[in-house]
């Protein structure tokens, strides 16, 4: 994991997106999810690019169901876009970089 890519759970979902100042984008994936873990350098190139501007986090829901729950996660890989701890925009699947760049920026 990059280190500009935070691990939430949920214990920390309030203080680490709820609180954050600047726009998240939270990946909901699993360990055993392909296209979760092909989209995860597209996450840790955009965390490292946009790191003045943004926060990126990733919530494992094996082991954080209730936030996945909350968020009615039904199809991972799930990126929600957070802000002032809103969801404000989502894509689903295994998308493009280009296609997360898009979506962060009509946020910023």
């Amino acid at each position: 994991m990059a280190q500009n890519v935070i691990m939430v759970t949920d214990q920390n979902f309030e203080s680490e997106v709820g609180a954050s100042t600047k726009p998240y984008l939270l990946d909901f994936w699993a360990t055993w999810c392909g296209p979760c873990l092909a989209i995860a350098p597209h996450l840790e190139a955009l965390a490292t690019e946009y790191a003045e501007q943004i926060k990126v986090g990733k919530l494992d829901i094996d082991q954080n169901n209730a936030i996945a729950s909350q968020f009615g996660i039904r199809s991972i890989p799930t990126l929600i876009l957070f802000k002032n701890g809103q969801a404000v925009d989502q894509v689903i699947g295994g998308v493009s970089k280009a296609k997360l760049e898009e979506m962060i920026k009509r946020h910023l």
